[in-house]
C-alpha cells in the first residue's frame, strides 16, 4: 500500500477514542471535534505526518513490525493535528481567505469567525489525548510529550516574532533584517515541519542519543529554511489555484525573504516606494511593491539563492548524518526541491 494512502486511511481508527461520546451532555462538542479534525487535518499534503511513518520505516530497514508502524502513524497524526491548530490560529491572525483550496476554518459556517480561536485550543488538546491514550505506558511517552510541547511553544514564539512587524504603526525598514528573518523561520517553520517528525521517529525507534538528535536538527532546520524561502517566493509569484491559497505576504507586511532581500538591494528611491506601499491592503500598493521586485530582478535572485541552499544541504547530508540513513534527509529534500505549491 502506498505510504500516504496507508497513513490517510488510518485516520478513522486513530481518532476514534477522541470521538467517543462518553458524556451525553457534550454530544454537540464531540461532533464539533470531528468536524475540526476532518476539515483542518484530513486533506492536506500530509508530508509531516507521513514523514514520521517513513522515517520509522527507514530506521527499521523497511521491516518494521505492524505495531511499530501503527505507533508511528499515531505520532504522525499528532503532528498533523498540531499543524491543524496552528493554521487555524495563523489564518485568523493573517486574515487569510483560503487554505488548501477552500475557505479557512474561521471563514466557514462551522468556524463562525472568532469562535475558531477556541477551536484551535480544542484541536491542540486532541494531541495530548492521543498521546495519553496510545503511549502512556511506553518508554518514549515522556520524550514525545516533551518534544511536542516544546515544538508547540517554539512555533508560537515564531508566530509572535512574525507578528511584530505587523503590529507597528509605521513601517520601519530597519526591522526587516536577515537576523530577524532567520529567527522567524527557525521557530515558526523549521522545528515543527521538519525536525519534529524525524525526532518523533528517532524517539520511537530508540535512536535518540543527544549527538544524533543534534545533527538531525542541524540538517533539518536548514531544509526548513529552504522550504520557507520557497514559500515566500510562491506567495508572491505562484498561481493561487495551484498554490491552494491567496498569497498575502505583501498586504500583511510579512518579514519575507523577498522583502528583506529587496530592502538590502534597493536604491533610496526604491526604499521609499517600499516603505510607502508595503503592508497596505490595496491592489495598487501591492502592484507598486511587485514593480520594485521586478526592477530588482527578484525572481533571478531567488533562483540563485535557492540553488545555493539546495547544494549546501546536499553537502551536509553527504558529509555527516551521525550514523543515520541519508535517505531520511534526502526524502525531505526531494519532496520540496523546485516545488510549485
Amino acid at each position: 500500500m502506498e505510504l500516504k494512502q496507508k497513513f490517510k486511511g488510518s485516520l478513522d481508527v486513530v481518532v476514534e477514542p477522541l470521538l467517543r461520546e462518553e458524556d451525553p451532555r457534550l454530544k454537540g462538542i464531540y461532533s464539533r471535534v470531528r468536524d475540526l479534525i476532518y476539515y483542518n487535518c484530513a486533506d492536506g499534503k500530509m508530508n509531516r505526518g507521513c514523514a514520521v511513518l517513513q522515517t520509522t520505516q527507514i530506521l527499521s530497514n523497511f521491516n518494521a513490525k505492524e505495531s511499530l508502524e501503527f505507533d508511528a502513524i499515531v505520532l504522525g497524526w499528532c503532528v498533523e493535528i498540531l499543524q491543524g491548530y496552528l493554521l487555524i490560529a495563523d489564518d485568523i491572525m493573517d486574515r487569510s481567505i483560503t487554505r488548501r483550496g477552500k475557505p479557512c476554518w474561521y471563514k466557514t459556517q462551522g468556524g463562525t469567525g472568532l469562535t475558531a480561536v477556541n477551536d484551535s485550543f480544542i484541536l491542540e488538546s486532541c494531541i495530548y489525548d492521543l498521546l495519553r491514550t496510545y503511549f502512556h505506558d511506553k518508554t518514549y511517552y515522556l520524550s514525545c510529550l516533551h518534544l511536542l510541547l516544546e515544538t508547540g511553544k517554539k512555533t508560537e514564539f515564531g508566530q509572535a516574532l512574525d507578528m511584530e512587524t505587523d503590529n507597528i504603526e509605521t513601517l520601519d525598514l530597519d526591522l526587516f533584517t536577515f537576523e530577524r528573518y532567520d529567527l522567524i523561520v527557525e521557530f515558526k517553520t523549521s522545528y515543527y515541519s521538519f525536525y519534529l517528525p524525524v525526532a518523533l521517529a528517532l524517539h520511537l525507534c530508540g535512536r535518540d542519543s543527544p549527538e544524533v538528535l543534534a545533527r538531525a536538527r542541524e540538517i533539518l532546520l536548514r531544509i526548513g529554511y529552504y522550504f520557507q524561502i520557497q514559500d515566500d517566493f510562491l506567495d508572491c509569484y505562484a498561481d493561487p489555484e495551484v498554490l491552494g491559497k491567496i498569497g498575502r505576504d505583501i498586504e500583511d507586511r510579512k518579514c519575507s525573504w523577498l522583502f528583506v532581500t529587496a530592502v538590502q538591494h534597493a536604491s533610496p528611491e526604491q526604499k521609499e516606494l517600499l516603505k510607502a506601499n508595503y503592508g497596505k491592503d490595496d491592489v495598487d500598493c501591492v502592484e507598486r511593491v511587485k514593480t520594485v521586485y521586478k526592477a530588482l530582478d527578484m525572481e533571478k535572485r531567488y533562483c540563485q539563492f535557492a540553488e545555493d541552499i539546495y547544494k549546501e544541504i546536499c553537502d551536509m547530508i553527504t558529509s555527516d548524518t551521525a550514523g543515520l540513513p541519508p535517505l531520511i534527509f534526502k526524502n525531505f529534500l526531494d519532496k520540496i526541491h523546485k516545488r510549485s505549491k
